[in-house]
């Protein structure tokens, strides 16, 4: 019979607390339960993990296991010591454990503590309760227009959720949400909603449901983090001379002072006119200037005098 390190099971050390041994087992029995669980060997781990549970949650369980179990290490033969259950597990042999089903308990449990776990039966607690355990987290996206993240919204969300039947299986449900979008969210931020996750087990609280925020693609703004970004077509006589244009902000209008020699791929920066979150981000207006088609004779001949008047001019100098 192999000795089982229950420490090493639960991921924590021999000088844990309680409180670290349950947050410990929780952890792995929401990872490792059938039911949720698509880990290959998850029923197998399950039950190594409820095993180890039972024995250190319980001072005198824990105690006794220390006490014999120290000199052995994972996978070593182990026997107990002469008279072990007659003795030196006095309140864990004989009825301590009587109508459990040893079958969810290794051999090393069986042989250390004389028969089943306390208080377990198949299935879950003896008294006829059900395993208690936490709804799982559920996670998904919710995509927002960006006029929404500027002013907040309500939505209405239908998701797919998984749901405990009274047969104790699990089905997906669809389920249909009303979301309230909060102004100034950015994406990649998660909306928390309590209990709107995985159903609990056994009497166990719902797990919660996060959403990460995704804003919809807007044909003309683009977003990075809090900060909004416009490229504004200029005609090349705006550029050159300088004009006043109006501006399309997410929240309305703005008129900009184009400086006079402006050159395509300048940025002027409209200070918290991005999206409104606690710091508020900034509004970037990058102007880009559009040369207009020659079609007729007159502005063919228009182009050829600039020609002449700018003949100094060299785009390409610096390639040279």
């Amino acid at each position: 019979m192999e000795f089982q390190d229950y420490y090493k099971l639960l991921g924590i050390s021999r000088s844990a607390s309680d409180a670290e041994i349950k947050k410990a087992y929780r952890k792995l029995a929401r990872k490792y339960h059938p039911d949720v669980s698509k880990e290959a060997n998850a029923e197998e781990k399950f039950k190594q993990v409820k095993e180890a549970y039972e024995v250190l949650k319980d001072p005198e369980k824990r105690q006794a296991y220390d006490q014999f179990g120290q000199n052995w290490k994972q996978g070593q033969q182990f026997n107990p010591p002469p008279g072990w259950n007659a003795q030196g597990a006095s309140g864990f042999a004989g009825g301590g454990f009587t109508g459990a089903d040893t079958g969810d308990f290794s051999d090393f449990f069986e042989n250390m503590f004389g028969g089943g776990a306390a208080g377990f039966r198949q299935g879950g607690f003896a008294g006829g309760g059900s395993f208690k355990t936490r709804g799982e987290d559920l996670h998904s996206k919710v995509k927002v227009n960006l006029e929404d993240a500027y002013h907040g919204t309500t939505r209405s969300i239908r998701l797919q959720v998984p749901e405990v039947t009274s047969q104790g299986h699990i089905q997906p449900k669809l389920k249909t949400l009303n979301v309230k979008i909060p102004k100034g969210v950015i994406a990649g931020q998660q909306i928390r909603l309590s209990g709107q996750g995985g159903a609990g087990k056994g009497g166990g609280k719902n797990g919660d449901l996060y959403l990460e925020i995704e804003f919809a693609k807007h044909p003309h703004f683009t977003v990075v983090d809090k900060n909004v970004y416009l490229h504004l077509p200029l005609a090349p006589w705006e550029a050159a001379l300088g004009e006043k244009v109006t501006v399309p902000l997410i929240s309305g209008k703005v008129d900009l002072k184009i400086p006079a020699g402006s050159e395509s791929g300048k940025k002027m920066r409209l200070k918290g006119k991005g999206i409104p979150a606690k710091v508020p981000g900034d509004f970037y207006v990058i102007l880009e200037i559009v040369t207009p088609k020659a079609e007729t004779v007159a502005q063919k001949d228009l182009y050829a005098n600039m020609q002449k008047e700018f003949a100094n001019f060299a785009p390409r100098k610096e390639l040279s």
